[in-house]
Order: structure tokens, then C-alpha cells, then sequence
């Protein structure tokens, strides 16, 4: 087990609410949440696609803003709106990706530490994830040169890179066979019991099986347990 390189988090929301117009509609994606993932903890998200998962993760990662309802950080991070997070308190790993296209597969994974400063001491963990991940040889290419399910190894691999006090992942097995899908939930178990709050988003019931917690959503509506 990697030691912690800072204290660990978690996060708390309370009664999230989340609208969106759709033309002269209006849509409730969350209908009052309540969630809470500590440190060390792993929990899954599940339900169908349109359930408000993402939107969720969204309002968790500072993407969105809630309508109605609380969040917190846990913690040493208590009192910072994840906005004023970097990498090394809140990863994030989004369906998009967003890799950045002029970059090298290996750059990308280095990103979040380049932008603290402190590439050279995180060089030895980019190696061994894109070695554990099976895209070391594809290091220095470019995104536009590998395979949807390599761009997403990437993408998890630059999230875990500085070992997060929050993690959050959607859906990030979903582009892999479930060899590499193993490799990841790996890691990202992993990342969960050298202490980093981890919330995935997946349809990926061999995750759900992995996770501490499984809470289901359906219409905005969160509840405990996996769905029936």
C-alpha cells in the first residue's frame, strides 16, 4: 500500500436540488439528495442513463451549481468549494475525458502534477499507471492516435496520479474489455483504501460488487442499495 502524500477528505451534500429548462419545460434532474462518502470509503452510483448520475457528479466536481441544497467538504478540505480544489484534493474522471489533444498520451497523465510544480516527483508514478494499464507503450503518442478505451485508461490514470483526497469517475469502465475494466477498478479500489472518498458512476455490476456502498438514483432520487 502507497503512503498518503496529505490528509484525506470526503465530501457531504444535503438536499440537492438540480433544474434545467428544456424549452418551456422545466426538468428536475435532482430532487433533493442526500450523500455522504468518507475517507477511505468506495461507493458506487447506478441507474439508468438520464437518471441524474452525471448531473450529480457534476454539482459534486464544481461543474454545476445547485438550485437548492448544501455541499461540504470533509476534512481538511471543509470550508473550500470544490472550484478552489485542484488535482490533488478532487479528481475527476468525466465520460468526455478531457484530454487535452496537443499533448502526449504520457503528458496528459503528468498534466495535474505540471500544474503544481512537481512534475519530476510524480514522473515514477505516471510510469508504473500506464505500465499497470497496459498503455506504457503508447506513451508518446497523441489522443487522436489510440483507441477510445486507451484515451480512458489516460484519463483514470492522470485522476490517480496524485492521489486524490476525492475521487470521481463516470462511468469509467465503459470503453474497456473486462481484463482492462479489472485493472482499473484495481486501482481505483485501491485509491479507496490508501484513503481517498471514491464515487463512480457505472453500469458496471462487477464495480458495484467491488464498492464499500451502492446507491441507486432513478429520476433524481437517490436511495440505498443497488436497484431491484
Amino acid at each position: 500500500m502507497s503512503p498518503r502524500l496529505q490528509p484525506a477528505g470526503g465530501f457531504a451534500a444535503t438536499g440537492l436540488v438540480k433544474r434545467f429548462a428544456r424549452g418551456a419545460e422545466t426538468v428536475t434532474a435532482l430532487a433533493g439528495v442526500d450523500l455522504r462518502v468518507d475517507a477511505g470509503e468506495f461507493v458506487a452510483l447506478v441507474g439508468p442513463s438520464g437518471s441524474g448520475k452525471s448531473t450529480l457528479l457534476a454539482l459534486l466536481c464544481g461543474w454545476e451549481t445547485a438550485d437548492e441544497g448544501r455541499l461540504e467538504q470533509l476534512g481538511p478540505l471543509a470550508g473550500r468549494p470544490p472550484a478552489d480544489l485542484g488535482w490533488r484534493e478532487l479528481a475527476l474522471v468525466p465520460q468526455a475525458l478531457g484530454l487535452v489533444a496537443d499533448l502526449s498520451l504520457a503528458d496528459n497523465v503528468l498534466l495535474p502534477a505540471r500544474l503544481r510544480g512537481t512534475t519530476a516527483d510524480a514522473e515514477p508514478r505516471a510510469r508504473a499507471l500506464l505500465t499497470d494499464f497496459g498503455i506504457d507503450h503508447l506513451a508518446d503518442r497523441y489522443p487522436h492516435q489510440a483507441s477510445l478505451g486507451e484515451q480512458q485508461r489516460v484519463a483514470v490514470a492522470r485522476a490517480l496520479l496524485l492521489r486524490p483526497a476525492v475521487l470521481l469517475a463516470d462511468e469509467p469502465t465503459a470503453h474497456q474489455d473486462r481484463g482492462h475494466a479489472d485493472r482499473l477498478l484495481d486501482a481505483v479500489t485501491d485509491a479507496a483504501r490508501e484513503g481517498s472518498a471514491v464515487l463512480i458512476a457505472t453500469h458496471d455490476e462487477i464495480a458495484w460488487a467491488r464498492a464499500d456502498r451502492v446507491l441507486s438514483m432513478r429520476d433524481g432520487v437517490l436511495t440505498d442499495g443497488p436497484p431491484a
